[in-house]
């Protein structure tokens, strides 16, 4: 049986979520582009509300009306962030956006957050290779993230849910329930 050579590029495996190497030309570029972002986006702390608005919208995938997020604020790419109406995100925080990363309307993340699609392969051969590939995170409505917690690849935290504080996400978190801890329980 004839094989078809995988013709898909890296950015097209990255996005798919299937094995990758980010030192890819076009994904290099493209993180230096978003750098460039991350540079004037924390660079905005006297800017207005609209000025701050324009450049969210810039520099990411989707950005809903009225949403805050205070620099400095760090990022991989950008353009695989949505962010609902009223997304508030504190000071500090980190999303590694290597695929989509959605975060639901009135969502209110706390300082130093992490939200962490990118991920390695258990094997250390692979590893060794460079590879990579990302799991998208979904954060639903109106959820409180409190400060220091880490969400973890593949997570999906269902509506009107609670994280503690420092808490680590390694599994879905079920619409109205708190969690907390590392790793984080149901409370």
């Amino acid at each position: 049986m004839l094989t078809m050579p995988n013709t898909k590029t890296e950015k097209q495996k990255m996005l798919a979520g299937e094995f990758y190497t980010a030192v890819d030309d076009e994904l290099q570029a493209d993180q230096a582009a978003a750098r460039h972002w991350m540079e004037r986006y924390n660079r905005s702390i006297g800017l207005t509300p609209q000025q701050h608005a324009e450049l969210l919208h810039e520099g990411l995938g989707a950005v809903g009306k009225h949403c805050v997020v205070r620099p400095p604020f760090h990022l991989d790419y950008g353009y695989n962030i949505t962010l609902g109406d009223g997304v508030f995100m504190n000071f500090n925080c980190v999303i590694l956006d290597v695929v989509q990363v959605e975060i639901g309307d009135g969502t209110q993340i706390g300082p130093g957050v992490q939200i962490l699609t990118a991920d390695h392969p258990r094997e250390p051969a692979l590893r060794a290779q460079g590879l990579e590939f990302g799991r998208p995170i979904k954060i639903g409505k109106n959820v409180w993230i409190g400060a220091g917690a880490l969400i973890m690849p593949g997570v999906t935290i269902g509506d009107d849910a609670l994280i503690g504080a420092g808490s680590v996400v390694t599994r879905d978190v079920a619409p109205g329930v708190t969690v907390v801890g590392n790793p984080a329980r149901p409370r």
